[in-house]
């Protein structure tokens, strides 16, 4: 070899836009081409931007292969630098080529360091060497892969393990399982965070018991959503529920929490739950007036299928399917991160069910962009969740369940909102 190392300069055109967008699948193609090569790997450090590309670099113990991707041009930039003659990185670039199903490849190589233009300097290590070689060790190699949940001004991180352990892209989203280091499994669909192990529960929490002790009458549920299990699960710990019906339209969301998320989806066999695999929207346009005590729209993000689910029209069939007396809880966004659906819904809710039921309400969950994240309690001439609050019931159902988030002090607290929130919510 007359030269230090081999630099080979790619572009790939043509590619599969959905695959330059997906970190896990991207690293997992550098790291294999890496290994084909026949390099020894040392770490791989890969990280999405918004709300397109991704970058990163595997280093191996011969140099490194990095990339960045440009997703909307279907086009990818790759760097395959190898020291020595033991790689070879024009078997990176085949299987590079393939892996991003790119329609055209371009390249071209450049020797580093030619040896003829080189003068090799006369340095002396004696001892240095022979405790190097004696100490010397093969790398560990180590993985550094983030997930992003994002929107055009804001993004929120989360390291994990590099595998996507379940996608799929069913008719309605894209739904995937990652194990992250800080949070357990993590459920997301469409690249956004729907809930992880760790801080699942002040979720899951707070959107059910806050309803749920202050209407101690709850016989008859509907959730709309909550495929990952955990709002059932909660409602099911009430011995005074007699049944329950689900509607989550996606099949795949209920499929990957009872294969990766046994804590959320423990109750999906209870024999008090009904669980229709359908459209929220279409179910509640059918379903009999004053069907049901209490009503829990546990929804995704607005876009994609729950968009709907944040429409005057379905909140007017809601109310419809409430009995009087009876309550209405949803996720009702982040006031930070999502400010006009927010106010738009809660204005919404307040024209339906009148501003005197309607009480707006937070829980800080860190997993989700910017942590602070907001429900809404409405009720059809029902009790005041504040007003009418039986402290010693909370606190007796938070010690018998065992909650980890909703106790008799965060029920009342999450009512106390910020002063830019009140101003938020003003007519």
């Amino acid at each position: 070899m007359k030269s230090l190392g081999r630099h080979i300069l790619v572009e790939f055109h043509g590619c599969s836009s959905e695959i330059l967008n997906d970190v896990p699948r991207i690293e997992s193609s550098m790291v294999n081409a890496a290994k084909e090569a026949g390099a020894t790997i040392i770490s791989s450090v890969f990280h999405h931007f918004s709300p397109f590309g991704v970058s990163g670099v595997v280093v191996i113990q011969e140099s490194h292969l990095a990339i960045h991707t440009w997703p909307e041009y279907r086009y990818a930039a790759v760097d395959l630098f190898t020291c020595g003659d033991s790689v070879n990185p024009w078997t990176s670039y085949k299987i590079l080529k393939q892996a991003f199903q790119a329609e055209h490849g371009s390249a071209v190589e450049i020797n580093r360091g030619q040896l003829d233009l080189l003068e090799k300097a006369s340095i002396e290590l004696g001892e240095l060497r022979e405790d190097a070689t004696q100490q010397l060790v093969v790398p560990k190699y180590s993985r550094s892969v983030w997930f992003t949940d994002r929107n055009e001004n804001m993004a929120l991180s989360i390291r994990h393990k590099g595998d996507c352990l379940f996608r799929e892209k069913s008719p309605y989203q894209t739904v995937e399982v990652f194990d992250t280091f800080e949070y357990g499994k993590l459920l997301a669909v469409d690249k956004m965070v729907m809930c992880s192990e760790k801080d699942e529960k002040g979720y899951h929490e707070m959107i059910i018991h806050v309803p749920m002790v202050a209407q101690p009458d709850v016989k008859d549920v509907l959730v709309i959503g909550g495929g990952d299990g955990g709002s059932i699960r909660e409602i099911l710990r009430y011995d005074q529920v007699n049944n329950v019906t689900m509607v989550e339209i996606d099949e795949a969301v209920v499929r990957a929490s009872k294969e990766f998320l046994p804590s959320l989806s423990s109750a999906f066999d209870h024999p008090k739950l009904k669980l229709i695999i359908d459209d929220g929207i279409e179910y509640v346009k059918q379903a009999s007036a004053d069907s049901f005590d209490m009503i829990v729209v546990d929804s995704s993000d607005p876009v994609g299928p729950a968009e709907g689910l944040f429409s005057k029209a379905f909140y007017q069939d809601v109310y419809r399917c409430l009995r009087p007396g009876g309550v209405m809880t949803a996720q009702s966004e982040s006031p930070h991160f999502n400010q006009k659906a927010f106010v738009e819904l809660n204005h919404c809710l307040q024209d339906i069910f009148n501003p005197d039921s309607v009480f707006c309400y937070l829980a800080f969950i860190p997993t989700y962009p910017t942590g602070m994240w907001s429900f809404t309690y409405c009720t059809k001439d029902g009790k005041h969740p504040l007003e009418d609050f039986d402290r010693q019931r909370s606190q007796d159902m938070a010690q018998m369940f065992n909650l980890q988030y909703y106790n008799s002090d965060i029920h009342s607290a999450a009512f106390c909102l910020p002063t830019f929130i009140r101003n938020m919510l003003e007519k």
